[in-house]
């Protein structure tokens, strides 16, 4: 059973307040789910998570351990960054911004053997008709960006949850030299991740948070 004595370390050694996390836990918000090694997934989910706030709603970010050699072996704990993200931060959100990094047109193992473990909450429709949103970046522009968003709303899909993608209503989708679809952000990172968030890849970001939360918040009502 999941159990509060990670996160409660994760608080004492981030010099937190518990009274104020537990306080906060339960207040509904949006889970910005993601995986990264060379961070530019992660600067792309922090732009994702402000635009959730924006729009309304708390952003909750989480990370997911990497895999090695198929093992599970890992800490419950990271020793830097953002918690890893538990089948509960899952169960009671109320949207999901999902992101992974490209991995031959689809998503990190590291995501995909998260995702294999959640069939308690595909047996019990957790997570049938909350919105969601995926964004993903890659080392050269034509890397698999497109069919990697499109692989990694297939779970999501047979979780029941509802695809948000981002409209060209967006004035940026149309004038992107970098990242950018209209199947969620993206972000061209350079074979080095030498590449920073451009202006228009921000803003898409930042959009396309605001949209998954404004709709979250408009499904609860």
């Amino acid at each position: 059973m999941w159990s509060l004595t990670p996160v409660r370390e994760l608080v004492d050694r981030q010099n937190l307040c518990w009274s104020c996390y537990k306080l906060n836990s339960f207040s509904p918000y949006a889970l910005v789910l993601y995986y990264s090694q060379g961070g530019s997934t992660q600067n792309l989910a922090y732009k994702i998570a402000q635009g959730i706030e924006q729009g309304g709603l708390e952003a909750r970010v989480r990370t997911v351990a990497p895999v090695h050699n198929g093992l599970e072996q890992r800490a419950a704990v990271p020793q830097s960054g953002d918690p890893y993200a538990s089948l509960d931060d899952l169960r009671h959100c109320s949207a999901l911004a999902l992101g992974s990094p490209t991995r031959f047109g689809n998503m990190a193992a590291a995501m995909k053997y998260f995702w294999d473990g959640t069939s308690s909450l595909w047996l019990n429709g957790e997570l049938a008709g909350k919105p969601a949103c995926v964004f993903t970046s890659s080392g050269s522009l034509h890397g698999g960006q497109e069919s990697t968003l499109l692989t990694m709303m297939v779970p999501l899909l047979h979780h029941g949850m509802l695809i948000v993608g981002t409209p060209y209503t967006v004035a940026e989708l149309n004038s992107t030299q970098s990242g950018g679809t209209p199947y969620g952000p993206s972000h061209y990172a350079g074979l080095d991740n030498q590449n920073q968030l451009s202006q228009a890849e921000q803003v898409l970001c930042v959009a396309q948070g605001k949209r998954l939360s404004q709709l979250a918040i408009k499904l609860r009502d």
